[in-house]
């Protein structure tokens, strides 16, 4: 049920270490389909943007996926997303755009798990 992955998106994020703060909508469309949208603040100021029309009745499909990490200072960090743009990746429409969006990379629609891992990764190298 939409219902149960709204819950477990919502534990996620207020379990995450890393997560100051969130402001996130989740719009039910039917029993296994809905809509969220918001933003997840870092405690080093830094923000992802995110927005995902899925499907939970068998598995998490996603119609359509924006996860958008920045800077403190708004700076483009990396992207994933599965805009239909780019038709000879081999992971089509999935994928990833990194070094102000001029890089596109092979890649699936990663769960929140991953994302908070990666900016983990930021966070600690940018301290370096």
């Amino acid at each position: 049920m939409i219902e149960d992955y709204f819950r477990h998106l919502a534990s996620c994020i207020a379990s995450a270490d890393i997560v100051h703060s969130s402001r996130i909508t989740y719009d039910k469309r039917s029993s296994y389909v809905g809509f969220i949208r918001g933003d997840i603040y870092f405690l080093d100021g830094s923000l992802r943007h995110l927005r995902a029309f899925v499907n939970v009745q068998h598995g998490v499909e996603r119609y359509m996926y924006v996860y958008q990490y920045q800077s403190s200072t708004g700076v483009f960090i990396f992207r994933y997303d599965n805009t239909p743009h780019f038709p000879d990746l081999p992971t089509f429409p999935h994928h990833r755009h990194e070094g102000g969006e001029t890089t596109v990379m092979v890649a699936m629609p990663p769960d929140l798990p991953t994302i908070f891992s990666e900016v983990q990764r930021y966070m600690t190298d940018a301290m370096l």
